[in-house]
């Protein structure tokens, strides 16, 4: 059985699109109060510890998470910066690397994560450079301690660049991230959340769009044993261009959670968010909450947001809550979609009617599902491999962990 929910406003056609202010689908419910309205602070303690009855933590497993919402400072993690020629890396105190100024917490995890990091690390792209291989900053955590990071890229006006982040190792990581993208960017970041099957991850990704920017962020979420991914995007100027995309494979016993905000403050830009992920085996789960809010000024915005899940076994429970705020009727288009179910049979029994064994078949559609996405990356090599570890998730085997020698070294 697929359930499925799609909302388009379209002022163009017709639709009432200033008569609601904020409406919600699938297991939530509709938020309190605006999306502008949550609090975000660099201090700790203006974020209570979560008892899971809050909108924004009630799909979380906090027993698993508590770890990430204690003050205590651990050990830095293990990061390391490959990058070509040109491109800046220097490492310091979240002020020496001019951290936070595209960036505030959003929650307790993140806050913490802000105070207690003592090591931050800057990935700069000069103005005008076109890098011909990426970037890829791995950061590893560490088995049985807490770590805390920052991490800070930033592309100047009319860059072109590819940042690969590339999450290892084992431990509880809270891990901020903030992308500035400068005037006329395009910039693509990918975030790879390959963690041992005990790792707990918080993230916070913050992303400003400059005028007339390009940005793409990818989440591939496969392993880690509870991973809690924000995405938070705006724009800093007319003509922004922002796109958050994302693949997820949860097993048994695992959580995996993506929430994505796009905030239009400003005229004429337009947003695409589009996550596709798979279950597996009891008790995986997977959560994704996509908001988007469309401001009085925000006139010209274009947005859609899609979300697709394919649960594979009994057993597994899938959660999708898009949310769609329009302050004002002057736009282009806004809608958003989400749909969860089974395989399609139509598509198993025409394959199996050609000779193809079900086990193929099954593979063959799991593949098709996530390949649109995955071959956006733009770096064959990553896509490959992502795809041959999605295969092996499907299979039930063991999947490798590290980040493949030609995508540090050879692609040029």
């Amino acid at each position: 059985m697929t359930a499925v929910d799609e909302t388009r406003t379209d002022p163009a056609a017709g639709s009432p699109a200033n008569t609601a202010r904020a409406h919600s689908h699938g297991a939530g419910s509709v938020p309190d109060a605006s999306r502008a309205e949550r609090r975000t602070s660099f201090e700790v303690a203006d974020f209570a510890v979560p008892g899971g009855r809050e909108e924004e933590w009630k799909f979380s497993p906090l027993r698993d998470l508590a770890p990430l919402f204690a003050e205590a400072a651990g050990p830095a993690p293990a990061v390391e910066v490959r990058a070509p020629e040109g491109v800046e890396h220097r490492t310091g105190t979240p002020a020496e690397v001019g951290a936070g100024t595209g960036f505030v917490p959003g929650d307790r995890a993140a806050a913490a994560g802000w105070a207690t990091t003592a090591e931050a690390h800057l990935v700069r792209v000069p103005a005008e450079a076109e890098l011909d291989e990426p970037v890829v900053v791995t950061v590893r955590g560490t088995a049985g301690a807490t770590t805390s990071g920052h991490v800070v890229v930033e592309a100047g006006h009319h860059a072109r660049a590819l940042v690969v982040l590339s999450h290892l190792g084992s431990g509880a990581h809270r891990g901020n991230v903030e992308v500035r993208a400068g005037d006329g960017a395009q910039l693509t970041v990918v975030s790879l959340q390959e963690w041992e099957p005990d790792a707990v991850h918080s993230g916070q990704h913050d992303v400003v769009v400059g005028r007339d920017a390009t940005v793409r962020h990818i989440a591939v979420s496969l392993g880690g044993k509870v991973v809690r991914l924000s995405v938070n995007l705006r724009y800093a100027a007319p003509g922004g261009d922002a796109t958050a995309l994302g693949v997820y494979f949860a097993d048994s016993g695992q959580h995996l959670e993506h929430r994505q905000f796009v905030d239009h403050e400003v005229p004429n830009c337009r947003s695409y968010v589009e996550y596709r992920g798979a279950l597996q085996g009891e008790s995986a789960r997977a959560v994704w909450i996509g908001d988007v809010l469309i401001r009085a000024a925000a006139e010209g915005t274009e947005t859609y947001e899609l979300n697709r899940n394919l649960v594979l076994t009994d057993g597994a429970r899938a959660d999708s809550v898009p949310n769609l705020e329009i302050e004002t009727g002057e736009i282009v288009g806004a809608g958003h979609a989400s749909a969860t179910g089974r395989f399609d049979d139509e598509q198993l029994f025409y394959l199996q009617a050609r000779g193809i064994p079900e086990e193929e078949a099954r593979r063959l559609v799991v593949r098709g599902f996530f390949a649109s996405i995955v071959e956006r990356i733009g770096v064959p090599e990553i896509s490959e491999r992502l795809m041959a570890t999605i295969e092996t998730e499907l299979a039930g085997t063991p999947a490798p962990t590290t980040v493949a020698p030609s995508v540090l070294e050879e692609n040029r």
